[in-house]
């Protein structure tokens, strides 16, 4: 079995938002397979990876016509783990975890199972709308960069 430690290089883990944009109808099947792998199995679902990982930079360049991506800070991360995470026991169950705890935990390596946190974020649609068929630099489908911090405000 290979090991997750599949690394480009060693450095601190690039932690990167993934955001589903485009829905479900007439997506192929090896996109839809990879979208489930990634945890986005619905419109506006978003995860946060390791872009330092080797099979997650695969996936994302395989669907990247489907979902908006880039570099997450840590202000916003925080923010989307207090408004926007789930526990595993369900929606109704309450979080007793800090969200700088939680942030800290995951550019340190952890996932968010180790906090009892489900691994993805229910986001709402972005206020003030997108261009959702048009790639980065006109629409928000692909590598965001730094831009997806902005993207994710306007959908908490």
């Amino acid at each position: 079995m290979v090991e997750q430690t599949n690394k480009q290089n060693n450095e601190t883990p690039k932690m990167v938002a993934v955001i589903r944009i485009a829905g479900m109808v007439k997506v192929r099947k090896d996109v839809a397979e990879t979208l489930d792998r990634l945890r986005l199995r619905r419109k506006y679902a978003c995860v946060v990876v390791d872009a330092n990982n080797i099979n997650v930079a695969g996936m994302l360049k395989r669907v990247k016509q489907y979902i908006a991506f880039g570099e997450i800070d840590v202000k916003t991360l925080e923010k989307l783990v207090k408004e926007r995470a789930e526990s595993i026991e369900g929606r109704k169950k309450k979080i007793e975890v800090n969200a700088s705890e939680v942030a800290k935990g995951l550019l340190a390596g952890k996932k968010l199972k180790d906090f009892k946190l489900k691994g993805f974020f229910r986001l709402h649609p972005p206020r003030k709308g997108i261009d959702s068929k048009i790639q980065y630099p006109k629409g928000v489908l692909g590598n965001n960069k730094k831009d997806i911090n902005k993207l994710i405000e306007r959908m908490l």
